[in-house]
């Protein structure tokens, strides 16, 4: 036996592979890494034929700020960005976001983010909230599980629900059946206020990647889809739009479900049986429902406006900008920057399964990814080549919480990893920040306006977190024995930038802190020092 043991230990010693026999089952291949070597095959083909050359790779420190704000929706706090930095770990990046997307924090902020983008309508009304709010809390447990993309939009169409449809100036949308997530989700269909055609152009929006609303009303100028392929689509949909018993709408050759599955033109006379964008027509039945018959066929693997949408919308979220961008508008007029990259993109994210955790995974350990933001050639101008990583600038929600975790901040019954009845109370620091800061820019054309520098400089939120009065990690770092003045800015950088200063930057506040400052006091210099990062753009952008 032990004669065994060794002669093992001397094979692995001098590296000589062992056969694996037929009967035993071959190591299970990393989706993520088929997925980075695409990206890096087709992003680096498209460089050496145009010429590009590609920035250098980010360092430490711009990666770990960079991930934590892609992923959990805040900047690292600083014993975070020191055990990093610090990490010898070769493989430390991916070790990292595997680690990540483990964390609650990473489960709330793609809920909070899908949430803005599938239901923006209950981020402005007041009445629709608490439906943005249980759906957002939903969407969490869907990521906290890995819950395959398919799955998540296959049960958002399927829910079960009856329409009250007597006042049409307001119809609502009841639950039915014994699943819990049935109350839940019928407020994606009540935030589009029930209707058929509000819902069909959503549908197509988020899930398909086609804004088809343009059509709504005529033909779609720039685009081959026209106002019936609009109200055909719109049709999956009609329940919410019944017609009368003795409707004329009717009669016609299609029987099965055909008091849900036609709508009538606004304002015409004519009326269309669903049909799927791609002109297809179900085979209708009197047992399966159209929604249920749009479900299937939007996550069939086999649907490449589903797949192809979904990785964009991906990329989008991680790059500032999409393959194809604006990420539902395609046509002639907006192809993508590299098609063969997001066929392959989509049919990897097919072939794992619909696994947003695997694509994430991938995405992050591009070279694409982990370029640094930093210009060094002319060539990498186009942000629709990847060449370095895009300027993006922070969310209202990434801006605060960044500030939260720089500064220590706390408030009662505020945690950033739940935060789902917090965000309901309307008067928290969290929520006027974010109502003062909302904006519908693209993250990277994002600019601060006058009353958001103005609230930054002045607002009463950043005069306590920089006071040594009430600021935690201010506090801490002021009181810590036996550093001295460069030990203390250095500490305040990792805190506010994840990064260490450079040594210019280290002379110039350490000289302006050991002087005394405005004030001669060197602890109000550290607080003016806090002050002064906390409102650069380094801190207020995503690079």
């Amino acid at each position: 036996m032990f004669a065994c043991l060794r002669l093992t230990a001397v094979l692995a010693a001098l590296a000589i592979p062992t056969t694996v026999y037929a009967g035993e089952p071959a190591p299970k291949a990393d989706p993520a890494e088929a997925i980075a070597a695409l990206i890096d095959k087709h992003i680096s083909a498209d460089w050496a034929a145009r010429g590009i050359k590609p920035a250098t790779q980010t360092d430490d420190a711009e990666f770990v700020r960079r991930v934590y704000l892609d992923m959990i929706g805040r900047a690292p706090k600083a014993p975070e960005s020191r055990e990093f930095i610090d990490d010898t770990n070769p493989n430390k990046r991916a070790a990292l976001v595997d680690r990540l997307l483990t964390l609650p924090g990473h489960a709330g902020h793609f809920a909070a983010v899908t949430r803005a983008a599938w239901l923006p309508q209950t981020m402005s009304n007041f009445q629709l909230a608490n439906a943005g709010f249980q759906f957002e809390n939903w969407l969490r447990m869907r990521y906290r599980d890995n819950t395959p993309a398919d799955e998540v939009v296959r049960r958002i169409l399927t829910v079960q629900f009856t329409v009250n449809a007597q006042n049409p100036m307001f119809r609502f949308v009841q639950p039915v059946g014994t699943d819990p997530d049935n109350a839940t989700l019928v407020g994606f269909y009540q935030a589009n206020e029930a209707r058929a055609e509000n819902l069909g152009s959503s549908v197509s929006r988020l899930f398909v990647g086609v804004r088809l609303e343009c059509a709504q009303c005529h033909d779609h100028p720039f685009a081959k889809y026209t106002r019936e392929q609009f109200w055909e689509f719109a049709a999956f949909f009609a329940e919410m739009n019944p017609l009368p018993a003795n409707s004329p709408n009717l009669v016609g050759p299609i029987q099965p479900q055909s008091d849900k599955n036609r709508i009538t033109i606004t304002n015409t006379e004519k009326r269309v049986v669903a049909r799927f964008f791609d002109g297809s027509s179900p085979d209708w039945t009197a047992e399966r429902s159209p929604r249920l018959e749009l479900a299937d066929w939007l996550t069939n693997p086999n649907n490449t406006y589903f797949s192809q949408n979904a990785v964009n919308r991906m990329w989008a979220h991680f790059f500032g900008i999409g393959i194809q961008d604006p990420v539902d508008e395609p046509g002639d007029n907006n192809p993508p920057s590299h098609p063969l990259l997001l066929e392959e993109l989509a049919k990897a994210f097919v072939d794992a399964k619909f696994d947003n955790q695997a694509l994430i995974r991938g995405i992050t350990r591009s070279q694409a990814y982990q370029l640094s933001s930093k210009m060094t050639h002319p060539s990498q101008s186009d942000p629709r080549r990847f060449a370095k990583m895009n300027l993006k600038g922070l969310t209202p929600a990434q801006l605060f919480d960044s500030m939260v975790a720089a500064t220590g901040h706390r408030e009662p019954g505020f945690m950033r990893q739940n935060q789902f009845n917090f965000n309901q109370q309307p008067n928290n620091p969290r929520s006027v920040f974010l109502n003062r800061f909302a904006s519908n820019e693209k993250v990277t054309e994002a600019n601060t306006t006058i009353l958001q520098a103005l609230m930054l400089m002045n607002g009463q939120f950043i005069t306590d977190v920089t006071s040594l009065e009430k600021g935690e990690v201010l506090a801490a770092i002021v009181d810590v024995p036996g550093w001295d003045t460069k030990q203390r800015i250095t500490a305040l950088f990792l805190s506010t930038f994840a990064r260490n200063p450079s040594p210019e930057e280290l002379e110039k506040f350490t000289s302006y802190v050991d002087r005394g400052g405005a004030n001669n006091d060197k602890k109000k210099a550290l607080a003016d020092v806090f002050w002064v990062l906390l409102n650069s753009p380094e801190f207020l952008f995503n690079h």
